[in-house]
Parts: C-alpha cells; structure tokens; sequence
C-alpha cells in the first residue's frame, strides 16, 4: 500500500490534508461527467512532512519564520533564503524515491509531465493563494521529475509565498504541500475561464481569455490574450488581441517563448462554436462546485482539457432574493458610515429594526430597492433622495434603469396593484416653518426617561424571558426612530439648509453658505462628545505623572491603577465621567458586538494624549464659540447683501425663518443614532450576563462566541443549553473571510456591482474626486489612519480615512481637514465636519490607497477634490 501516493483518480474534495487544495480540485474535476483532466498522481503532504521531520535546521528555520511580522522584509528573506537552500541539499529518502518511479513508469517513462505545487491553503473558497507556488512544465525523465518536486516543496518558502501567508493569517507550521505530476498537454491554445465576469462580478457572464500556445504564457502575464463573453449560452462580446508571443514545449524538456508568426497574431484563436463549447463545460463545473470558479484549460486535438479549477475568492457574495427575478441593492455601511463586516449577532440586531426588504452578505447589510424604482410614485424620491446624500449611488442606480431590460419600470398610467411587487411607502413629513422652542428638548427628555426605565426593567429578566423583552423593547425603539415629530425636526433642519444652498447661490452667487451658518449649532450631541474630550484633557494636563502613565499603558483596566498616582483620582473622575456619558460608543457602532468605550476605555488614551499635546486649556469652549460667531457674522452678512437687493426685505426674512430652523434643529440630527446606541449599550450588558453563564455551564469557550450567533440561534441556545460548537468555528472564518472584502454601493441579483461616477467637469489635471460635504480649501499633511485608536496627529493634519462615524468626531478637532472614501452630505462625518468648520470631502473611492502618508495636499472642500502638491 502506498504511504505517499495518491493516484487523481482516488482524490476529492475531502483530501485537502493529503493533497492541498489544488490536488483536492484536479480529484473533484476528474469525477464531472464530460470534463478531461490529464492523468496523473499526488506526491502527499505525508511526503512533505516527513522530510521536514528530518530534517530539523527547516524545523528551525520554519519556526522563526512564524515568529516574523510582514514589515520583518530583511529578515523574511533571509529565512526564506535558508529553508530553500535546506530544501535543494536534502537527499530524497529511498522510499518516495520508489514510490514517485513506480507511478511514472504506469504512466509511461517516456512522457512528458507537468509538476505543479499543491499546498493545504490554497484554492480554498476564501483564500486563493493564486501562483504562490511554483509549477513546472514539460519535465522528461524520473530524475529531473523528482528534482522538480524538491523544487515544489521548497517554493513554499519563497518570499512572496510567506508574506502572502502572514498577511492571510496562516500559520506557516500548518500549511503542507503536496506535488502534482500529471502527464503534459501539447496545447495549440489555452487559456483562464472565469464562470463570474471578473471585472464587474456579473455570476451570469462568463469570460474567457485565450492564446496560443501553453497557458503559462497567459497566466504569467506574458501575452495579450483574446477575451470573449457569454452570457445563457450566447456570444456576446468578442476582443481579438495582437498575439505576439507564444510558449511551446522544447524537444529534451523544458519550455521557451518564441514570436508568433505576423499572419497569426491578430486571428481569433478559438471559434464560435468552441467558446459556448468551453462556456458550457464551465458551468457544468461550477455546478458541481457550487460557486462560480476561476478555470484554467487548454485545447489540443480539437478537445478541451482542464488542469485546475479553484473558487473566485474575489467576488462580493449576492444579497439572497425571495424569488428568481432580479433585483438591485443598495449598501446600508455606506450610509451608516460603517462598511465593516458585521458579526451574525451584530446584523440580526439592526434587522430587527429594519424593514423586510434589508438583506445580509458577506457580513454587510443591503436594501433591496427594487419595488420603489419599478414605481413611478417612489422612483423619483429614491433617486432624488441618494443623489443628495452621495451622487455615486444616484448614477449607479440611473445606469442600471436606463438599461430597460434588467427591471420592469412600471408606467405611470399603470396601476401599482397591478404589480406584484409591491412599492415600499417612504416616510411622510409634515415641514415646520417656525421655530418651537420647547421641541427638540422635550423629544430629548422622552428618549432620557425611555432609557432609564429600560435600565431599570431589563435587570429583572434572564434567559429566554430577557430576548422576549428585548424584543419587545425594540419595538418601542422603532416607534421612536419613526417618532413623526422627530423626522420632521431632522428634515426640516436637512431642508431650510439645503434652501440657504440653493437661494444664497441663486441670489448672493455664494456656494455651500450653509456650511458656515451650521457651525456650532446647539444640541448636537456627537460634536459635544468633541469639546467634552478636550475637557478631560483639561482635567490631565497638569499632572506630569498621570501623562506619562498614558503614554506607557497598554492596559484595558488602566483606571484601576491610575488613581495611585498624583492627579490620578481627578483624571479617574474625568474620564470615567465621560464614559458615563459617552462610554456607548465605538467605532462600527451600529454592530452591537464591537467594544465600547466603556468596555474597552484604552482606546480613548491616544485621543486624549492629542488633545494634550496639541491644545491649550480650554480650547473646546473657544472653538465652539468661534465657530458661533462666524455664523452669526455670516447671517449678519447675508441678511445685510439681500437687504439691498430687488424684494430685499422680503428674501432677508425668508432667509433669516431658514437661517433659524438650521441654527435650531439641525443639531438634532446625530441624536437619533445616539438613543439608539444607547439602548444597544443596555441591551449588550444583559446579553453578555447570559452569555458568562453559557460559558460557566462550558456550553461555549470564551464569551464572544455568542457574537457568532443570530438572536434567534442565542435565544435558543440559552433556552436549550445546548451548542453545536462548529457552526461557531464556521462562522469565525465565514467572518474572517468577510473582513478583507470590500462592498459595493450598488449590487444586484447577477451578483454584478455596478459602480457611478461624479460626472465632474473643469476640475484640475490630476485632481481626485469626491463629494464637496464641507466648504474651504486648505493644504496640509496627509495623514492616512485606519484605526481612530492608532491616531498621533499634529495640528494641521489632513485626516485620510475610509470611513467616520460619531466615534472619531474628537479626532475632528486635531485636524484641518478630513478626506473620506465613504460618506454623503448628512451622514455623521460631514455634518460634524460643518459644524466643527473643517473643509471635507467625502465618497473618494481608494483615498487611503491613492494618496500616501505624509504627502502634502489640497483640499478643496467647496468644489470636492483633492490635489497631491508634492511627497
């Protein structure tokens, strides 16, 4: 019986211990009626382990490597070095020796062989690991194939392979590699078929790249290739190539590269006929792996071969329909300002308070616009509505409509019953045309004494009785998110700015007045949470010791050891103060499983220490008193241009009834998502009770498992005491995997991600687009920061992030300016950036990649681009 072979024919999916991920595919492949996969055998991971267990300087080597950091560069490479070095001394033992001839000569000595590499976490369907290892082709003769599996082994360990492998989060002690030789395929084409289009995502197109020759020219990037598209059978988009080089097999081993003749280089490779062939053979392959693949084949003797399929790990996963028609979605994160992946807990949280058209994938949460576009009634409002928030969804979404045949857009003569898909109602105002005094606190006080009757009731219930409750309770939350009154005080603060735009431009020619007018505006609990953090600083700022203890401190208990140190009572008081009052919040809030600040106050330290480094002592109460007077200056100076002008008195006062509605109501705006995370807080706190006695009745291993649950899996997990622990472990790498995508604004049912435009004119050569949310143009350091808690700014830094939500506004107030990838004109962000008067620009797709750490830069906040000036 063979220890360390594994004929094709005997491998499938449930081999990828013994035969990586490749070797797993190329078994799985062999099984497909209609499919030919070249014959061949697996070299086993049993073989690979055994030479590393003896040979113990890899042993070694490999276990310094797993102690290395991806910026470790030199020291990688090095230790790279060595382990290939090991890999190319080290004899092959006799009985892989034996075992490797006897395969080769069943197959036939004389043939020609491929020997790739096939390692354990590779070809997965959240991890490609796609050319990390080497392949060799067109290998004669028993010696040299055994060479080019030590080869094999060996690339495991180059540079490329191990950084890859960090950055993934694989343990280099745990992935093994198996080798493939498989007999050579003499292809006259070949090429990479991919079952989900993989420029847009489109899982109903399939696209095809083909050239001549072997296929390694095409994957190693060497040719230009021809590309054709199908779609439900049917050619739709052919683009023929100048083909200019070609790799062919050499006589005694071995490949070379070699010009194309000048008559062939722009012929189409592939006919019509053979591409829906290949098409066809692609979805059959799909089926059976059942998510769209990334296939690599050739072509000889007029028959197709397929010599690996592995996931496409790249695609956005689909937002599940209820029915086989299409649909489009739209991203909650990107108006939340939290595009994160959520954990299974967090998301079914915020669906309990959304409508039934929200969906969950790929840890995201999406609406499913579809009825209100189909209607005529909606239509106009939906896309009016997102323009103002963020034009990339509005020109998505018009680009999808005006194709004509991906949705039915219901006329207007057409009754709405007579659809079967029925308009969602969107919300309806009554606007306030007059300030009322007592409005925006009375709708304050009913949230404050709502909360502390919930604090109150919710310490009575446990186990299934506390998620009746909460579900209960979240009803009454819903009631009040929809309160009428407090809609109307938010839109018509949203409006009366919207009207100073529009009429201070029209009358005065002044852009984005309001800007300006909305600086400090009362009531505006996120830009308090600011001026509040500057007052801790206050507080710690002359006590040396204290200061010191937090630059050093990386402890989550930090407060249980600061007040033995001189000022340490006050700066325990202070910051525990604030966490009282603001100890709810976290970055990616609306998921009810990431740390608050009260839960996790360490993080607060580095904002802290910027505020004591880069102001004096009240600074908070200046800047929100400056900023009140530059809007009070700017009515004054409104109000006195109109004045002069034709019916000047008349456009002064219905600019002064605006001007009072923003001053008055606009601060309300951040409130609402400030009594929600509240309750979130309440809720949370009751959860995790629940959850430590799950762990004490060692039902689960650490409390966060719990995160990992829906509400209706943790309800019933309390209620039976029972777990099924592996749907945890799944759903930690489901989440893992989740983590290093990016979503789309806009995607539909085809899984196609459909991408708008700004549609921008006369902006500067170079110029970076994004959305003008807040007015100025200033320069500065750009400083790019993904993590709020890893910020160390300087006063007149530019803040380059993807996304804010209300737990950076006190970074806001070290900053001059703030560039976002993510963000409309209302979200949280922009409407801190306005009152705090910083210019920002917002929904620059890739900021954080395209403009560098320390470059200098425009920010042109009125016009909404940025400019590099110089590295």
């Amino acid at each position: 019986m063979n220890t360390y072979i594994l004929d094709l024919k005997k491998v499938n999916k449930n081999y990828i211990e013994k035969v990586g991920g490749k070797g797993a595919n190329l078994g799985e492949l062999k099984k497909i009626k209609g499919v030919l996969v070249p014959d061949g055998f697996c070299v086993s991971t049993e073989a690979f382990r055994k030479i590393i267990k003896e040979t113990p300087l890899i042993k070694e080597f490999i276990e310094d490597l797993c102690l290395l950091k991806t910026e470790d560069r030199d020291k990688i490479r090095e230790l790279s070095s060595d382990i290939r070095r090991a890999f190319s001394i080290k004899f092959l033992p006799k009985d892989i020796i034996e075992e490797v001839t006897i395969q080769v000569e069943n197959l036939g000595k004389e043939n020609a062989y491929a020997v790739r590499s096939s390692a354990t976490a590779e070809d997965l369907p959240t991890a490609s690991f796609a050319g990390q290892q080497d392949t060799y082709l067109n290998v004669i003769g028993i010696d040299k194939i055994l060479k080019r599996i030590s080869d094999c082994w060996a690339s495991l360990f180059t540079e490329r392979a191990v950084i890859y492998r960090i950055k993934n989060g694989f343990d280099h002690r745990k992935v093994h590699l198996s080798v493939i030789v498989q007999k050579m395929i003499f292809s006259d084409v070949a090429g990479i078929m991919f079952t989900a289009d993989p420029i847009n995502s489109n899982r109903k197109i399939i696209s095809i790249d083909a050239s001549f020759g072997l296929g390694e020219a095409l994957v190693s990037g060497l040719v230009n290739a021809d590309n054709y598209k199908i779609r439900d059978g049917e050619l739709i988009d052919r683009s023929i190539s100048s083909k200019k080089v070609e790799i062919y097999p050499l006589k005694n081993g071995g490949v070379e590269k070699f010009n194309v003749e000048a008559e062939r280089q722009d012929i189409q490779v592939l006919t019509e006929t053979q591409v829906l062939k290949l098409a066809s053979l692609g979805r059959t392959i799909e089926k059976h792996f059942g998510c769209p693949q990334d296939i690599e084949w050739c072509f000889a003797d007029d028959t197709f071969y397929i010599v690996q399929s592995r996931p496409i790990t790249t695609l956005y996963p689909v937002p599940q329909a209820i029915d086989q028609k299409n649909h489009i979605y739209i991203s909650v994160g990107h108006q939340q300002m939290m595009t994160d992946a959520m954990k299974p807990l967090g998301s079914s949280f915020w669906l309990l308070m959304t409508p039934q058209n929200t969906r969950v994938a790929g840890g995201r949460l999406f609406v499913d616009v579809t009825p209100m576009l189909a209607s005529p009634s909606s239509r106009d409002t939906v896309l009016n509505t997102l323009g103002k928030f963020d034009p990339l969804f509005k020109d998505a979404l018009i680009t999808i409509i005006n194709r004509g045949d991906f949705i039915e857009l219901l006329p207007d003569s057409k009754p709405e019953s007579a659809s079967d898909q029925k308009p969602v109602s969107l919300p309806n105002y009554q606007a306030l045309n007059n300030y009322h005094p007592t409005i925006v606190s009375d709708l304050i006080k009913v949230c404050e004494s709502s909360l502390r009757a919930l604090k109150q009731n919710i310490l009575e219930k446990s186990g299934s009785d506390l998620f009746d409750f909460i579900l209960d309770d979240i009803v009454q939350l819903k009631k009040d998110t929809t309160n009428p009154q407090s809609f109307e005080v938010i839109m018509t603060g949203m409006n009366a700015s919207a009207w100073i735009n529009e009429k201070m431009y029209e009358w005065l020619g002044e852009k984005n007045v309001a800007d300006v007018i909305s600086q400090s505006v009362p009531n505006n609990i996120t830009s308090e949470m600011g001026i509040d953090l500057l007052e801790v600083a206050d507080v710690i700022r002359p006590y040396p010791e204290v200061i010191k203890y937090l630059q050093n401190t990386k402890k989550d208990n930090f407060l249980d050891e600061i007040v033995h140190l001189n000022g340490g009572i006050e700066a325990y008081e202070a910051i525990n103060s604030y966490l009282e009052k603001y100890g709810m919040r976290c970055a990616g809030e609306i998921d009810i499983t990431n740390n608050r600040w009260a839960e996790k106050p360490i993080i607060l330290v580095p904002l802290i220490l910027n505020n004591i480094k880069n102001f004096k002592d009240n600074v908070g109460i200046e800047k929100f008193e400056k900023g009140r007077q530059e809007s009070f200056k700017k009515e004054q100076d409104l109000l006195k241009k109109l004045r002069l002008m034709s019916e000047g008195e008349q456009k002064a006062k219905e600019t002064k009834q605006m001007i009072d509605l923003v001053r008055h109501y606009a601060g309300y705006r951040e409130y609402p998502k400030y009594a929600i995370i509240s309750r979130y807080m309440i809720y949370k706190q009751a959860i995790l009770r629940e959850a430590e006695k799950l762990l004490q009745e060692r039902i689960i291993h650490e409390k966060e498992d719990v995160y990992y649950l829906n509400f209706e899996e943790l309800k019933g997990v309390v209620l039976a005491k029972k777990l099924n622990y592996e749907v945890i472990i799944k759903r930690k790498e489901e989440y893992k995997a989740f983590q290093k995508l990016s979503p789309p604004r806009v995607i539909t049912s085809d899984g196609e991600i459909i991408n708008g435009n700004y549609n921008r004119e006369n902006l500067p050569i170079g110029a970076i687009v994004g959305l003008a949310v807040s007015s100025g143009i200033i320069e500065g350091r750009a400083r790019v920061i993904m993590k709020m808690e890893d910020a160390d700014l300087e006063e007149g830094d530019i803040l380059i992030t993807t996304f804010t939500d209300p737990s950076w506004t006190p970074l806001f107030l070290s900053v001059k300016g703030v560039v976002t990838e993510v963000g409309g004109v209302m979200t949280h962000g922009a409407v801190i950036a306005r009152e705090y008067g910083l210019p920002a620009v917002v929904g620059v797709d890739d900021a954080t990649k395209i403009i560098k750490e320390g470059q200098k830069i425009r920010l042109n906040g009125t016009e909404g681009y940025i400019e590099i000036l110089h590295e």
